[in-house]
Formats: structure tokens, C-alpha cells, sequence
């Protein structure tokens, strides 16, 4: 069995947290002294954050497999801040370095901030693997995955990495290799007061979404789109039944309870309908419906044109009602032939009284 990992006593909340930056948005200053905006994609900045946490299981996965004295959780301080300081080191110079490679005519390298870090992070990886981590058939195996998703859990459970922790450090990668600022605003003043009217109006300053239930925090500039996404926006039904609900329980009332959500005729018929209209239906077309119950019932024993006589008369006979109210070909061929019973019994006391 493995050792216990680290309490919060033992250095995850202290050795392991002190030494990391916690976000802040206050002014910047850059080069020259200007005052740089400290706004970023909030968004961006979230999901990159996401990369850290698996990313730092796996090395530590990879570093202990196979070690009889060490678990992850015995290295996880140590190496969270090796790797932060290395891909940081690593970020600081990616944008010289890419400027370099092309003006050298080398391939062009990825703008994509979420596979620059996740190289940055790989690269770092193979540098702490032991012998079994090296091997192929471990690195491709189920066992491993298993591994870094439960030490990931485990992590987010004691908190010992917390998401505002990382998504400063996720800041600060954004903007080392943001090249073309598409995540991130470049724009830096000489002093506060403009900068404050900068950050007022900025695209990139975060804003809580409106919706009831929903704690996400966006970049004014991609709120439309997470308002176009938000699982917790109030829709109108999208069958247009009156029921307005959250996005996110759309998909199920559609298919599960909407009034107006699209059905097939029970009786086999070609039609399709609102599930709220099968009464009109079964009424409008009772006749097509009794005409394929009688195939059914009598099968060889009628011509066609027998069997639509006798549909014909079922419709007009005073048992309409109770034929209407048939939701399946089983329930309505049952009436038929209680109907059709008692037809024959009062056509037989007729002919009785008759013939007396």
C-alpha cells in the first residue's frame, strides 16, 4: 500500500502553496515603466488551468511507477514547483525563440497557447520518468491512465493544487506565449488614471454571467458566445411547447415529456404528429386505423372491399367513442371485437324474434 500523501501540516499548504502566485489584477509595470492592462481571456485562462493539474499527475505517476518507497503524493511538492518554474522559464523565451525560427526560415511554430504548454509540460515529463516510465507499452497502457486520473482526484479532493492557484500561473503562460494577443490585452499607459479608463471599457475584463446558477466568469469580448453556450440559460421549448427551461435540461424534456415532441402513429400508419395531437389523430383517422385492425383480425376470411365496408361501418356505429379512444392497434382490436360480438348477438336475438 501505498504511504499517505503530505498533510496540509507537512507542506502541501504551506511549502507547496506559499511559493506560488495567487492571481491579481492590479497594474503591471513593464518595460519603460508603462502600466500594463491586466486583463485576460477568462476563459482561456480556465482551461488552460485544467492542463496543469493532469499534467502534474503524470509526472508524478510516471517518476514512482514501479518504486517500492515513494507514491506520487511523496513527490507532488517538489516536482509542481520544478515543473512551474520550468515551463515558466520556458514560456519567457518561447516568443524570441519563435521569431528566431522563423526569421531562419524553420518551420512555423503552433500559436496555439493550449499545445505550446502542453510541449512545455511533455518536455518536462520525460525528464522525470524512471526506467518503467520510459518504456512504450507503459506510457500507452490503461493502468497509467487509471493512475494519473485517480492521483488527479485525490489532488483535487485535499485541494492541494486549487484552481486559483493555477489559473495565475495560468496567466502567466498565457501571456509569454500569446503571440498574435488574441488571449490576452496588450495594452499598457503611463500612469493609473488612463489605464483605470483602459480597464473600464476593456474587451478582455471578466464579468460574472447573468444567468441564475451559472459562476462562470467571462471576458466581455466572448460573453456572447458562453450566452449562446450556458447551460444555464432560460430557452423557450424548442418544440415550442409553452415550457421555458434551462438549456441544459433541454435535450431530455424533449424527448421525455414535451407535448410537442414528434411521435409515429401506434397503428402503423405513415403519419407523424405532436404526441399532444394523438387524440385528434386517432379520430381523424380512425377508419385507416380499423381497416388495418381488421386485416388483422379476420386476416384471408374478407375481401378487401369487405373489409373496408366493415371499417366504414364501425366508424358510423354508436361505439365511436370508445373506438376513438384506442391508443394501439392491440386496445383497438380488442373493441373491434367486443363491438363486433355484440353486432353478432343482437343480429341473432333478431333474426330469433323473427322467425317466432
Amino acid at each position: 500500500m501505498d504511504p499517505p500523501g503530505p498533510t496540509k501540516d507537512e507542506g502541501v499548504g504551506s511549502k507547496g502553496e506559499m511559493d506560488l502566485p495567487v492571481a491579481d489584477p492590479g497594474p503591471v509595470r513593464d518595460e519603460g515603466e508603462l502600466l500594463r492592462c491586466p486583463f485576460c481571456d477568462s476563459e482561456a485562462v480556465y482551461k488552460l488551468a485544467q492542463f496543469l493539474l493532469p499534467g502534474l499527475a503524470a509526472v508524478c505517476v510516471d517518476g514512482t511507477t514501479g518504486d517500492l518507497f515513494r507514491s506520487p503524493s511523496d513527490v507532488a511538492v517538489d516536482l509542481r514547483k520544478e515543473m512551474v518554474d520550468s515551463i515558466t522559464q520556458r514560456s519567457e523565451t518561447f516568443i524570441a525563440e519563435t521569431e528566431a525560427a522563423e526569421q531562419n526560415g524553420e518551420n512555423e511554430m503552433s500559436d496555439d497557447p493550449y499545445e505550446i504548454v502542453s510541449i512545455f509540460m511533455d518536455d518536462f515529463s520525460r525528464t522525470k520518468r524512471n526506467i518503467i516510465g520510459h518504456v512504450s507499452g507503459w506510457l500507452l497502457s490503461d493502468s497509467r491512465e487509471d493512475k494519473i486520473d485517480d492521483f488527479v482526484q485525490e489532488m483535487e479532493m485535499t485541494r492541494f493544487w486549487p484552481l486559483e492557484r493555477r489559473e495565475a500561473i495560468a496567466e502567466v503562460l498565457l501571456r509569454n506565449v500569446d503571440i498574435k494577443t488574441k488571449f490576452h490585452c496588450p495594452d499598457k499607459y503611463e500612469n493609473e488614471a488612463r489605464l483605470a479608463d483602459h480597464k473600464a471599457q476593456c474587451s478582455f475584463r471578466p464579468v460574472t454571467c447573468p444567468n441564475e446558477g451559472c459562476r462562470a466568469k467571462v471576458s466581455v469580448r466572448c460573453m456572447q458566445d458562453h450566452d449562446a453556450a450556458c447551460l444555464f440559460k432560460i430557452l423557450q421549448c424548442e418544440q415550442n411547447c409553452e415550457k421555458r427551461l434551462l438549456r441544459r435540461d433541454m435535450d431530455r424534456h424533449c424527448v421525455t415529456v414535451c407535448p410537442m415532441r414528434p411521435m409515429k402513429c401506434p397503428f402503423g400508419c405513415d403519419s407523424s404528429f405532436p404526441e399532444h395531437t394523438l387524440e385528434e389523430h386517432c379520430s381523424e383517422s380512425l377508419q385507416q386505423h380499423l381497416l388495418k385492425v381488421l386485416q388483422v383480425i379476420h386476416k384471408n376470411d374478407f375481401t378487401t372491399e369487405e373489409l373496408k365496408d366493415s371499417a366504414l361501418r364501425l366508424e358510423k356505429c354508436e361505439d365511436r367513442g370508445k373506438l376513438c379512444k384506442a391508443r394501439d392497434a392491440r386496445s383497438l382490436a380488442n373493441i373491434v371485437k367486443d363491438v363486433e360480438a355484440k353486432n353478432f348477438q343482437c343480429c341473432t336475438v333478431s333474426h330469433v324474434t323473427i322467425a317466432g
